[in-house]
């Protein structure tokens, strides 16, 4: 028999094999038809598991993506990106105009499903009553593989998907960096699987101003990663404070602002430092219940304006350090502050933020408008609006 031959028997059996295949799945989609919504679901993500399985495009996340229920979706609390209102609404318009059109990256924590990217896509699809009616409760999600489940892992994805795009928060970079740090990653891990170069993660660890991990890792003093952060975690200042600060100063100008306005002060004069601001834990406290805690104070008006104007009248050196720099989220801060100062809560569980309506979060913020211009006045500065607070090299990743 000639190849000709063999070649075109082939075709005719492969195209026999493949009506055969087709009929089946006709007949299956007929089955499906009539199901309730969830059994479809639980079918349907069987059936493309399996395809999934046997796919030549199995080690790639996106080929298989699986809807869940929303509930079983937890977001990460170390996301770097912030939105504001109007942005999340157009990430509702988006999504009901296109549909999702880009699923949530995940990936497993015991139960839980963990955010990895998609911060913003979960929000909406859990809180945004018409999208979440249109998508009957669930979220399409995909599950980056399996060796990459230690936090630091997923916290190293997170910022990829990030930097890929474009910009996110410094403060919150700032912070990714140091817990990266006492999980015991090295400058040259760090910087691999963040897409960073040495002088970067120095500079982002200097705004931060603890002079502790300023040092290399092998010459620090130890670290108790699940405990928290103490005085004695830090490395002595030296008698020279005048030169200690200049240097600071020096080293940190041109990360945080280049504006010459911009006031510096080491972090042992901040208020917030001692206050508590970077704990990483308040005993006998769980997350959830820190920010309900905090959502319940944002949400009091008259205590919220109270503790504002304590620390704009009492924390001289955290507001003069922290509201000074127009490159940052100021607003953010000082309900950040003023939460610290009046319950002692960290700004880790800012999260509570988000637990407040549309409303409740609008009103945080133009109550803290009010006060940050107070404190701009006082200090013969200008006032500024929303949009400035937040700041004026503010880029949004609603997606």
């Amino acid at each position: 028999m000639s190849d000709n031959n063999q070649m075109s028997l082939a075709l005719q059996d492969g195209f026999v094999k493949a009506l055969q295949l087709t009929s089946e799945i006709n007949e299956l989609i007929k089955c499906l038809s009539g199901l309730p919504v969830e059994d479809a679901v639980l079918a349907i993500n069987s059936i493309r598991q399996r395809l999934h399985e046997v796919s030549p495009f199995r080690d790639e996340p996106v080929d298989f993506v699986k809807w869940v229920p929303a509930e079983t979706v937890q977001a990460n609390d170390y996301n770097p990106n912030s939105v504001a209102p109007p942005e999340m609404e157009l990430l509702r318009v988006s999504i009901m105009a296109d549909g999702y059109t880009q699923p949530i990256v995940t990936n497993r924590e015991e139960d839980d499903i963990i955010v990895i990217d998609g911060f913003h896509r979960n929000r909406v699809g859990k809180e945004c009553e018409d999208v979440r009616k249109r998508v009957h409760g669930y979220l399409p999600v995909v599950q980056i593989r399996f060796e990459q489940c230690d936090r630091s892992d997923r916290i190293a994805s997170t910022i990829r998907h990030n930097r890929a795009r474009g910009k996110h928060k410094v403060e919150a970079m700032s912070d990714i960096v140091i817990e990266l740090t006492k999980r015991n990653w090295s400058d040259d891990k760090i910087a691999k699987n963040l897409g960073m170069d040495r002088d970067e993660i120095l500079r982002l660890r200097q705004i931060a101003g603890l002079a502790e991990i300023f040092t290399d890792q092998q010459f620090s003093n130890a670290w108790d990663i699940e405990g928290e952060i103490t005085e004695a975690d830090f490395i002595e200042l030296t008698d020279d404070v005048e030169t200690y600060e200049e240097s600071l100063v020096k080293a940190t100008r041109t990360v945080n602002t280049s504006d010459e306005g911009r006031v510096f002060h080491s972090f042992d004069k901040w208020e917030c430092y001692k206050a508590g601001f970077y704990k990483t834990s308040m005993p006998g406290m769980t997350k959830d219940e820190c920010e309900e805690d905090y959502a319940r104070f944002l949400a009091n008006i008259p205590r919220f304006s109270d503790a504002l104007e304590r620390v704009i009248t009492e924390w001289t050196h955290s507001c003069e350090h922290y509201l000074t720099n127009v490159s940052m989220n100021r607003i953010a801060w000082l309900g950040q502050a003023a939460a610290c100062y009046d319950m002692g809560v960290p700004s880790m569980y800012r999260g509570g933020f988000f637990r407040l309506s549309e409303v409740q979060q609008k009103e945080a913020n133009e109550c803290a408008l009010v006060y940050l211009n107070k404190w701009l006045e006082a200090n013969q500065r200008p006032i500024v609006t929303m949009e400035e607070a937040y700041s004026y090299e503010r880029q949004s990743d609603i997606y």
